[in-house]
């Protein structure tokens, strides 16, 4: 469970905890920070830490892109302040001695939040919603897959001796899923003793492919758990010997990973989104709401695919949606109706890939959301049948579509700020230009005696 402040200080008296990890949440959702001696963080060091204004910043390999306003190699690359919010204190289980906290992140002279820090973009929106009365309830999904061999080994043979965990498809299978219990039950049961509320694993539709269910929860709480639950994965399988991947397709025979994000709209404690005397239950506002997810969806797609990669996924028969459409409980749909005529009815973004940032898929759809209330849009009827049939509505098929979606928006850029869209626009360009001058094993493999 989380701690409080007098808790951690009792710990590290009675010698049961003498590390913090102080973290900020990067643009990749990854955790960056110190590791604090307990004792200098209990005696200061809890108001506040710095650390480099490169690591909102970065790319994935943490290369130092230029073109970003925020900071630059002629500005000197500074310090932000890393502030940590206290409500997020809690042990690490799987790490002995050791607890951590999450840190918002300021600017180092006003003190003010950094904008494009992904926890103060999500907080953005859910002020917006706070003025309208509204609190916003979410979950996310994570899969990802689990290797025989380790992370360290996997790097050595230069990411080719890439064997999944099973050797058949483990849906809901409880076999298989039995010889990995040795990494997915620590993952479980450390993960609740953190107080991260975890529901379940279970198989997913692939070899080696795993699914980890955290209940709903306020917001800004699941994007907090989303992250911590994705590193704690990494982490532990290490532990066991194992490595793990969250890449959306690691090749193009398996299916891809995903991480669906689920959401509803509350009001003094009660969800808005039901309404008894609707044929579906939907009321008014979640219709508008959705109506605005639905046009907006090629606004945010970045959000919820941003690499190169994330776009291989978005394949017909995968289960991965291609169509800005919406069903009623239908799995080929990009948006999902789920609990039907009842007050846990909700919506489904099947969209987002298992690579996504929670705080800013989170943030984007919100603010889509509110901007098909704002604008009362009326919502189509949902689609009946097979989705990936028809070619309308159609998601960004790749980065550099979703790209330049991303920089043209006029919604995005009033949610979030100009400097904020520019911001990761670059981060995509960046990706594009990365991976453009690139000569892949594809490329060679085919044309080498060929072209």
């Amino acid at each position: 469970m989380t701690l409080s402040f007098d808790t951690l200080k009792t710990k590290y008296e009675a010698d049961e905890v003498d590390t913090v990890l102080v973290c900020l949440v990067d643009m990749q959702g990854r955790l960056m920070g110190k590791r604090f001696h307990a004792g200098h963080f209990i005696a200061g060091a809890w108001e506040e830490t710095h650390c480099c204004n490169y690591l909102l910043a970065t790319d994935l390999q943490m290369a130092t892109p230029d073109g970003y306003a925020s900071t630059s190699w002629e500005s000197g690359y500074g310090d932000y302040v890393m502030k940590p919010d206290l409500d997020t204190l809690r042990m690490v289980p799987w790490l002995e001695g050791t607890a951590m906290v999450l840190c918002d992140v300021l600017d180092h002279h006003t003190h003010q939040d950094v904008p494009h820090s992904p926890r103060a973009v999500l907080k953005k929106q859910l002020k917006r919603l706070e003025a309208m009365g509204f609190d916003a309830m979410m979950a996310t999904e994570l899969e990802f897959f689990l290797f025989e061999k380790s992370f360290d080994d996997i790097r050595k043979s230069g990411f080719r001796d890439l064997e999944p965990i099973s050797g058949y498809n483990e849906d809901y299978h409880i076999l298989q899923t039995s010889r990995e219990e040795h990494v997915m039950r620590p993952i479980r049961n450390h993960l609740w003793d953190a107080g991260i509320p975890v529901e379940n694993s279970k198989g997913e539709a692939e070899t080696g492919q795993e699914e980890l269910n955290i209940k709903y929860a306020a917001a800004q709480d699941t994007a907090d758990y989303h992250t911590i639950a994705k590193h704690a994965i990494k982490e532990i399988a290490y532990q066991q010997g194992h490595a793990v991947t969250f890449l959306p397709k690691w090749h193009h025979d398996k299916v891809g990973s995903s991480s669906h994000v689920h959401q509803s709209l509350w009001k003094d404690g009660a969800p808005v989104f039901y309404d008894p005397d609707d044929k579906l239950g939907m009321s008014a506002l979640m219709k508008t709401y959705m109506a605005g997810l639905l046009k907006y969806a090629p606004d945010f797609t970045y959000f919820l695919a941003p690499y190169v990669n994330s776009y291989k996924r978005f394949q017909k028969g995968s289960f991965a949606p291609t169509r800005t459409i919406w069903s009623v409980d239908n799995r080929t749909a990009g948006f999902r109706l789920c609990g039907t005529g009842s007050k846990a009815i909700r919506v489904e973004c099947r969209v987002g890939g298992s690579d996504l940032n929670p705080y800013l898929a989170m943030a984007a759809q919100i603010a889509a959301g509110i901007a098909g209330i704002e604008e009362t849009l009326e919502l189509a009827p949902p689609t009946v049948g097979d989705a990936y049939q028809g070619d309308s509505g159609m998601i960004p098929q790749n980065l550099r579509d979703a790209r330049e979606t991303l920089k043209g928006s006029d919604m995005l850029r009033a949610a979030f700020g100009d400097d904020v869209v520019d911001h990761y626009a670059r981060a995509a360009e960046w990706e594009l230009e990365e991976f453009d001058r690139i000569v892949t094993d594809y490329e060679v493999a085919r044309g080498f005696e060929l072209a």
